[in-house]
């Protein structure tokens, strides 16, 4: 496991001698948190009989920082094939199942920094823990939702060759994860289709979990939330790490 350790320390240094890809991620979840958490802060109070949008809307702002940081590491791939960094990577004595274990431990990792980053931007922006306690269990889901994110990037990134094919998938899949889910807006009251959307989504557990784990009241149920979502990611952490060990260079 010294090759898994090598990998995911690489991921971790390449982060680190970017500072501007740390602050550059924060500008859309910011933009979301001040824009509609104090824009529709007033509606959504009205709505719900006097509940704080900030408390509702900022596990899935956090989610929103972890899932773009932890997608945008499967673009390395395609970087790394074309400049012939992946091919002196793949050539060495180790199995390319753990290449790929560590290329998405060190991303998730990454993606988990940014989500704390976040949520302490959410902190300062007037969103508080109502139970401190349950603290580890948030950063659980925090983490399955970098790693299943993380897979996804890598199984996408090992199938394109061209990287200026990765934004669009990232608009035409990532994004209607996003807005399909329970990050920005509560399930009660929604047209049945779209419930049975946030239902079918893998993120809508993850965004629950953290939702319920940070002060607010479950959905779907702490059980149900991390079953599905810790499934979801098994399969996808498979299907990611078969995709790379297809790669050919």
């Amino acid at each position: 496991m010294r090759a898994v350790y090598i990998l995911w320390l690489r991921q971790l240094k390449r982060y680190s001698r970017s500072p501007a890809r740390v602050i550059g991620s924060l500008g859309q979840p910011l933009l979301f948190l001040l824009a509609l958490g104090f824009g529709f802060g007033p509606t959504f109070s009205r709505a719900t009989g006097g509940g704080n949008y900030i408390q509702f809307l900022a596990p899935g702002i956090i989610s929103m920082g972890i899932l773009f940081t932890a997608f945008f590491s499967g673009i390395e791939i395609i970087w790394d094939r074309q400049f012939g960094f992946l091919k002196e990577t793949l050539v060495a004595p180790v199995s390319r199942l753990q290449i790929s274990l560590g290329r998405t431990l060190g991303g998730a990792t990454v993606a988990l920094f940014q989500g704390l980053v976040v949520l302490v931007v959410c902190l300062v922006a007037g969103f508080r823990v109502a139970q401190v306690v349950l603290l580890p269990v948030a950063f659980v889901f925090m983490a399955m939702i970098a790693i299943f994110f993380t897979a996804l990037g890598t199984a996408i990134g090992s199938v394109l060759e061209d990287m200026q094919g990765f934004p669009l998938v990232m608009n035409f899949l990532v994004m209607p994860l996003f807005f399909f889910s329970n990050a920005l807006f509560p399930i009660a009251g929604l047209p049945k289709v779209l419930q049975l959307f946030i239902r079918l989504n893998p993120l809508s557990y993850g965004v629950d979990g953290l939702r319920g784990a940070l002060g607010s009241a479950f959905v779907f149920g702490l059980g149900m939330d991390f079953v599905a979502l810790g499934f979801l990611t098994a399969i996808l952490l498979g299907i990611g790490t078969y995709l790379f060990s297809k790669i050919e260079v």
